[in-house]
């Protein structure tokens, strides 16, 4: 549940004239007709066959601006990111850090340690490799020498993770991509194995190394052949799983030249991190050949710390999240808000997204100063497509964060400019288009497509608007193209900036 700490006096006079804002724009949410034509390119879409849901807000004065099917709630695929970013910075500083430690539990008599190392975490989801090597090398520094016990990769502040979509299952298996990596209290670049493919001289062997090890600590099997700086690339890299076992099997050209790094799912990324951590005591000097084990609860009381290392601010991991779509920082970010809200362990991705869905709740009802009914939201990160949310809803969202001056600069600040965007197809369009708007997209294509974005626009006036607009395919037309769906979005909201 939600908890609102009582204001203080000094504050109280911030909140009234917040309330004020907020009861202004209470109006725009109930169903009111606007005066200009409502999406009529997405309407066109509608009418063949697409499932539509639509709204833009004046958030200067409350008033709506335009409609389409406002309250229907369909599938949003990344646009639930939006939650994740406004429900973390509901609950923490923009500047929250998450901390991981190397402990050691035993005797420690002459730099060699009688007992174990535990690698402790506070549910990071953007660890990267160079923060094992740092805290390797750290406790080097402190006189490490020898790891007499095992490596104990700790699960707090949540349990093991079950595999709750479709391609975090499949990747259990298998994987050629870095985007379905399996979630973990603990874990190291997303998820991933971190590759290093390096063009030695043609007709040679390339190398393939860890990005933050000399030496992988699983096996390699295959080789990539080093052509001419001419030749085609062709390599390729997947993650196999033998026996609990990763494997990695390669293939193919490199030309001569530059390196290339490639990120490809780990089937258990806590047993990953430990693999990676033992080998990186080893390569700074630390003997550690025991065995890498995986643990949840609460740590050892009779530990000593040997080093640590703290990842991005909760602003900068926000904005990865958004900018760039990252599944693995959502969901992991929502286990973390679950688990500190509750104080508990959530039994699953479902009941961690519980904490979400209030809060989405909260917020529309903040707008609309009546109850509504929580949307049904599963994940995080958008993956599960049962997940429902209407453009009202994401309206509501967008507008609650607009007033709350605390927290809309971290949550501005994580969307994209369409002329900055890392993605081509948002490239396009009017000027205005380009500079004037700032949004998070979501797409789908199983088992049906989506296309949805969801952000502000600038007025001319330096006022500001909340649109959303999702399209998903139907039972009659099941796959409405991308740039369809984008377009039509696009050319509705720039009739939109054409007149505001």
């Amino acid at each position: 549940m939600l908890r609102v700490a009582k204001p203080s006096a000094r504050g109280r006079g911030a909140i009234d004239r917040m309330m004020q804002a907020l009861a202004a724009a209470a109006l725009t949410l109930s169903p009111a007709p606007p005066a200009h034509a409502e999406w009529s390119a997405l309407q066109v879409l509608e009418h063949n066959g697409a499932t539509v849901t639509a709204l833009a807000l004046d958030l200067d004065n409350g008033t709506v601006l335009q409609q389409l099917n406002a309250d229907r709630r369909l599938t949003p695929a990344s646009l639930t990111k939006l939650a994740v970013a406004a429900a973390t910075l509901n609950r923490w500083s923009a500047d929250k850090v998450f901390e991981t430690r190397l402990l050691a539990h035993g005797g420690l008599h002459g730099g060699e340690l009688t007992g174990d190392v535990i690698l402790g975490g506070a549910g990071d989801p953007t660890l990267e490799y160079h923060a094992l090597l740092s805290l390797a090398v750290q406790a080097a520094g402190a006189g490490l020498t020898a790891v007499h016990g095992r490596i104990i990769v700790n699960l707090a502040p949540f349990s093991e993770v079950g595999c709750e979509t479709h391609d975090r299952c499949g990747a259990l298996v298998r994987s050629d991509t870095a985007f379905n990596a399996p979630l973990s209290a603990v874990g190291i670049d997303y998820g991933n194995w971190c590759v290093s493919v390096q063009p030695t001289l043609p007709g040679t062997a390339a190398a393939v190394r860890g990005c933050g090890v000399a030496r992988l600590p699983i096996p390699v099997e295959g080789t990539i052949a080093t052509g001419t700086a001419q030749s085609k690339k062709t390599f390729w890299v997947e993650r196999a799983t033998n026996a609990g076992i990763d494997v990695l099997r390669v293939g193919g050209q490199m030309p001569l030249g530059p390196r290339e790094r490639v990120y490809r799912a780990m089937s258990n990324p806590a047993m990953g991190v430990g693999l990676l951590l033992r080998e990186s005591l080893r390569e700074v000097g630390v003997n550690a050949p025991g065995d890498v084990i995986i643990t949840q609860g609460a740590l050892p009381g009779d530990v000593v710390e040997l080093a640590q290392t703290e990842g991005l601010v909760l602003r900068e991991q926000l904005g990865r999240m958004l900018r760039f779509s990252n599944n693995y920082i959502a969901d992991v970010l929502t286990f973390d808000l679950a688990a500190d809200m509750t104080g508990a362990t959530p039994s699953g991705l479902a009941d961690a997204s519980k904490g979400l869905s209030e809060f989405v709740q909260h917020a529309i009802q903040a707008q609309s100063r009546t109850h509504v009914t929580a949307p049904l939201l599963l994940s995080g990160s958008g993956l599960t497509p049962e997940n429902e949310l209407s453009a009202r809803d994401l309206v509501a969202l967008l507008a609650y964060q607009y007033h709350d001056s605390v927290h809309f600069p971290a949550f501005y600040g994580g969307l994209t400019v369409p002329r900055q965007a890392p993605f081509g197809f948002l490239r396009q369009g009017s000027e205005a288009w380009l500079d004037r708007v700032a949004l998070k997209t979501g797409t789908m294509d199983d088992p049906h497509s989506v296309c949805g974005i969801a952000g502000y626009m600038r007025k001319k006036s330096g006022g500001w608007i909340a649109f959303a607009a999702i399209v998903n395919g139907s039972s009659t037309a099941r796959h409405i193209p991308l740039y369809k769906a984008m377009e039509a979005s696009r050319t509705d909201l720039e009739a939109l900036l054409a007149r505001y």
